[in-house]
């Protein structure tokens, strides 16, 4: 992929995501709490740590991070939509300990050499454009002995929602590039390689979760346009 190529691509995803950051935070942040929960679990958060959330989105998991570190931590959300970034800003104004926001993406994280101990990546991976540029960039920012922690949808087989948002993409025009948005990362494997290579051994385990829609309309409004 051109660096020309690249940046359209990167443009298209961000005008998507501006578009979709009321929308996500009414409707969407409360339905993928079940998701958010299970990976700050996993993550197992200590008090002091820096904590990277890469496309943090309106900032809920960073909100949680920032509680669970508490003063003497920090937490930075970063995301590649001004829409998204202006949400989360809202909401650390708001929230009892506040983090921090910058505009960026997994590719080019606005960070230093090992300035995270720890990097959250709640269903943002998926879209992720060039993935081995953001293995290596997440590995950058990790401190030695940091830790990824993140979560993806599976495949369609599995996940009604990433079946939903397949079959509506057929009715739609093809986007700039291919094998990016929901379902991306059900076979893991290649990413874990690029992790591998960039320096961080993973893991992937699965989890059935849930979250109910009143009916169709509403499931087309909400999450069609995500991938349409």
């Amino acid at each position: 992929m051109t660096d020309s190529d690249l940046e359209e691509a990167m443009s298209w995803q961000t005008r998507v995501w501006d578009r979709m950051s009321q929308v996500y935070r009414e409707e969407v942040d409360s339905r993928f709490e079940p998701v958010v929960s299970e990976l700050m679990a996993r993550a197992r958060l200590r008090e002091g740590e820096r904590v990277l959330d890469l496309g943090t989105g309106t900032g809920a998991v960073a909100e949680l991070a920032a509680q669970v570190v508490g003063p003497e931590g920090r937490v930075v959300g970063v995301d590649i939509s001004p829409e998204m970034l202006a949400l989360a800003a809202d909401r650390s104004e708001r929230a009892e300990l506040r983090f921090e926001v910058a505009e960026g993406s997994a590719e080019a994280i606005p960070a230093a050499d090992g300035a995270f101990d720890v990097v959250l990546a709640s269903l943002s991976l998926m879209f992720v454009i060039d993935r081995p540029a953001a293995a290596a960039e997440i590995a950058r920012v990790l401190r030695p002995d940091g830790r990824l922690v993140a979560s993806v949808w599976g495949g369609p087989e599995v996940n009604d929602l990433v079946r939903f948002q397949h079959t509506v993409g057929r009715f739609a025009p093809a986007p700039p590039v291919s094998d990016v948005g929901p379902g991306a990362l059900a076979d893991p494997s290649p990413f874990l390689a690029e992790l591998a290579a960039a320096g961080i051994e993973a893991q992937v385990e699965a989890a059935i979760l849930g979250f109910e829609m009143p009916n169709l309309a509403s499931a087309w409004e909400i999450f069609a346009a995500v991938t349409a």
